[in-house]
């Protein structure tokens, strides 16, 4: 089955379909939210939060962007692979960026790039596009810059600050992304930026009206039952589920019934159990 591509998603907007994007890190999560039907996987920065277990995004390094690109992409069959450019791989100069892209879609298979930020981030974005590499926009909230927002806040709220991300947003599309994501934005400011744009936004926390959605695929499998975000909706409730598992196994072992004959082999090499 063919992957989809960067004009494969552009097309998306223009008939109207919307786009479903999930994050993942992993090669059995990609696997399973590719089956599900997912037309983009993102590999993001916010592993620093999920998988390692940081406060924000900011240690996250190119090598780990890289390798959980490689994880990822093995499990891919249809849905398209964008990676994040982490923290200062990109900032210093569009020649920096370049070369650092160049690297995660050599080194991490990916079939895009993700950069933060608008207006300053355009020379970046386009040193990338004019090689030949993919790359999707970011504004509104953006995680790398935590510490300048004063935190995981709401962005675009008065009509200033709506005119900077009006702006951002209209830079990222002019400098060549194919594709662009609204964090944290009001849905009216989103609509707006929907309308406006040429190329697809896909929104997290920005309403209904963009033309697609991204979660984290631990978020909406209600993994960590400690974060509960406004914009997430949990599609399951997996974390008792996989707690209840181990306490299971736990017990088993423990107690020892496992492992039973049928999951124990004879001097053969067959299960004793006939398998």
């Amino acid at each position: 089955m063919p992957r989809l591509t960067a004009p494969e998603l552009l097309r998306m907007k223009s008939a109207g379909e919307k786009i479903a994007m999930v994050t993942a890190y992993d090669v059995t999560m990609a696997r399973l939210m590719d089956r599900a039907g997912a037309d983009m996987v993102l590999v993001g920065d916010s592993l620093g939060m999920v998988v390692q277990g940081e406060g924000d995004t900011l240690r996250v390094t190119l090598d780990e962007m890289a390798y959980h690109g490689r994880c990822v992409a093995r499990g891919l069959e249809r849905a398209h692979l964008t990676v994040d450019m982490p923290f200062m791989s990109y900032q210093v100069s569009p020649a920096q960026a370049l070369q650092n892209a160049g690297r995660l879609v050599q080194e991490g298979r990916a079939q895009a790039v993700k950069l933060e930020g608008g207006v300053r981030t355009a020379p970046a974005i386009r040193a990338c596009v004019e090689a030949g590499i993919p790359v999707v926009g970011h504004v509104g909230l953006t995680p790398q810059s935590v510490h300048a927002m004063g935190g995981f806040k709401v962005q675009g709220r008065d009509d200033a600050a709506a005119a900077r991300i009006r702006e951002d947003a209209l830079a990222v599309q002019d400098a060549g992304a194919f594709c662009i994501v609204l964090e944290m934005i009001p849905a009216a400011l989103a609509a707006e930026l929907t309308a406006l744009l040429q190329i697809p936004t896909i929104g997290i926390g920005a309403g209904p009206q963009c033309d697609g959605q991204v979660l984290v695929c631990n978020d909406l499998l209600g993994l960590d039952e400690r974060f509960k975000p406004r914009f997430v909706k949990r599609f399951a409730e997996l974390a008792g589920v996989v707690e209840g598992a181990g306490r299971a196994y736990v017990g088993e072992v423990k107690g020892g019934t496992f492992p039973a004959s049928d999951h124990t082999f004879d001097p053969g090499g067959k299960l004793y159990g006939g398998g």
